[in-house]
Order: structure tokens, then sequence, then C-alpha cells
């Protein structure tokens, strides 16, 4: 992962240093406004005030850069997790040796510049010695600052690591329920089948041979399909003509199917074995009779759903569901897509509308 958080980033690493450089100046002013260095401090020779202003952005650099890299260098031996009284310690400690070692630097080159002649900036060494402490002082604060914000920047990362961590083993579960969810096969569609084929055989070999056929490319396309998460709605419709020649010869006319799907919609995807969920779920909770046949249609809409809707014959003593049905479907979108399955159910019929999904 890419570890662009605030010191990480050159261009905000400076803007950070500048930002320093003028606290620097408003803190010491705030502190002693009536200091003699700030009564003609714009009056003086504007090259005295490049090299006042050059000098102090150093420090401010220095500061900040050796902060930075004590808290990086701390991070390889000292964990935060691990003993963050030790670490608070130990990081406050360099910080604060690392300020009055580039403070005295910084001082060295001031003085060495301006000398002890230059009466506007230091008119004693009680003055001197006071705005050395306020600087001291306001360094220190600037050093703080950039230590607290360097180790918010660390928690954070890791926070973020942690996080990453906790997602990719959240997806290895989400993988594992899904792929259990695909491989749920209801055992009545089993057994049913097998006794409406050993019938035919014995009635109708041709038949029964095509009843056997479409059988097997049903299983076919569930082994080939089983590891797969989404599957184009060609290939689910094709297969659902295999599972409707069976249900017709199951139930006879006791139900009628009406497939409408354009060809725009049949590029989409969704998961595998969705429609024949649909379809068994239907046949599950109504009657079939020749005299009034259970209308099952599967169409499509103009914003990407596809609707499978089935007319309301309600038996009179359910049957004992299983659980698989649209439980199982509702929860494969939860897994795979933002939008979820619609149910909708009124006196006369039960719709569930199906998102398409475009890869």
């Amino acid at each position: 992962m890419k570890k662009d958080t605030f010191l990480n980033n050159k261009g905000k690493r400076i803007l950070f240093i500048v930002s320093a450089f003028l606290l620097l100046y408003l803190v010491s002013y705030i502190i002693d406004p009536y200091s003699p260095c700030w009564k003609n401090y714009f009056t003086r020779d504007i090259p005295d005030i490049i090299i006042d202003w050059s000098i102090s952005l150093l420090f401010c650099f220095l500061v900040s850069e050796t902060s930075i890299f004590i808290g990086l260098k701390l991070n390889r031996y000292i964990q935060w997790t691990e003993k963050p009284s030790r670490r608070l310690l130990i990081e406050t400690s360099l910080n604060l040796l690392a300020v009055i070692l580039i403070h005295l630097l910084t001082n060295s080159v001031f003085t060495y510049y301006y000398g002890d002649s230059d009466v506007s900036m230091v008119t004693n060494s009680i003055e001197k010695n006071r705005g050395d402490l306020q600087w001291l002082v306001v360094s220190t604060i600037i050093a703080l600052m950039i230590m607290a914000i360097n180790i918010g920047n660390y928690l954070i990362l890791n926070w973020k690591n942690e996080a990453v961590k906790t997602a990719e083993l959240n997806q290895l579960v989400i993988e594992a329920e899904l792929q259990s969810l695909k491989l749920q096969i209801d055992p009545h569609f089993v057994f049913n089948n097998l006794s409406v084929l050993s019938e035919l055989i014995l009635e109708n070999q041709q038949l029964g041979y095509e009843y056997a056929e479409n059988f097997s490319k049903i299983y076919r396309y569930m082994l080939v399909n089983s590891k797969k998460d989404i599957i184009s709605l060609e290939d689910e419709l094709k297969f659902l003509n295999s599972y409707m020649f069976l249900i017709k010869h199951r139930v006879g006319e006791g139900v009628s199917f009406c497939v409408e799907v354009d060809k725009e919609s049949r590029r989409l995807s969704m998961p595998p074995l969705t429609l024949q969920l649909l379809v068994e779920n239907a046949l599950k909770h109504n009657k079939t009779s020749k005299k009034d046949p259970l209308q099952i249609r599967i169409y499509n809409t103009d914003d990407c759903r596809l609707i499978v809707e089935n007319a309301l014959l309600p038996i009179e003593k359910p049957l004992n569901s299983s659980g698989i049905g649209i439980k199982n479907i509702i929860r494969r979108y939860k897994l795979l897509s933002e939008k979820e399955p619609e149910i909708i159910r009124d006196d006369t019929s039960f719709k569930v509308i199906i998102p398409l999904i475009k890869l």
C-alpha cells in the first residue's frame, strides 16, 4: 500500500515548514511584543531581513526533518503499541536535545553574521539571553507540535494497515460463504426428476432420451459454473430452457412459461442458478393444474433489471421449504453487488426484480 500520508508527501512537508516558520515569528512576537528587536525590525536593510529569514527558515527545516527522522528511526525499534510510555519519553527527550543543538547551531550562525555591534538587534547581554530563551521556548513548542503530527501520522498509517488486513480477512470469509451458497442444491429436485425419467423411459424411450439429455445439461451447467460468481444472462437463459423442458414434462400443462428478454439485456450478468431458484420457488408455493395453469413470466426492463413474475395460486398445504430459494439469491447479491433484488407481492401476483450486473 502506498504510504502517501501527510509527512510522506514532500509538497505538504514544505507547506508545513513554511507554516512553522510563520508560527515561529508569530509566537515570538506574542510572547514579547515590546522586545527591542521588533521596534525597528522592518526598517533594517533588506539583505539583513533576508538573512534573518533564511536562518529562521533553515532552523524550521532542521527541526522538522530531525523530528521526522527521529520518529521514523524509533518506529523500527520501539513500537507505540508495545511500549507507549517508553517511546514517548525517548522521542520527547531526543527531540528536545535536537532542538537545543539546532538552536546552538543557528545561534552561532546568527552571531557570526551580526556580531556584537548590532545594537538594534541586541542591546545588552540580558536582552540577548531573554531573546535566546524565548527563541528556545518557541522552538521547543514547534518541535513538540511536529512530533505530535508525526506520531498521529504513524498511528493513522498503522490503523489503515490493520483496516486493510481486516478487510482482506472479511473478503476471504465472504468468498467462502459465497462458494457454499452456489453449491446449495435442493435434493427434491434430483429425486423428482429421476422419478419422472424412469417413468418416461418405460413409456416413451425417445422422450426419455431427450429428458435425460436435458437433465445432464442441467448438471453439467451446475458443475461447470459452480465456481463462478456471476454468469451472462444469455447462458443462464440457455440453462433455463433445459430446466423448463424438465418442468413441462414433470408438471405437464399445469405450468406456462413466457420469456421475453432483449439481446442487449442478455449481454448483462447475474449470479448463476438465479432463475432456476426463482422458478422452483414459484412451483413450490403455487398450484399447478391443467384447468388453471401457473403463469410464469420472465422479462427485462429498460433500466437493466430482470423481472420474474408468477401468478398467485397458493396451495392449500404449503410444503416445507429448504430455505434456499430467494434468501440464497438475496445473500449472494449482498456479496456481489451494491443493488439487491426487490420483492413485490399483491393479491394476484408475485414479482422478484433482479438487478442485472454490468461487467
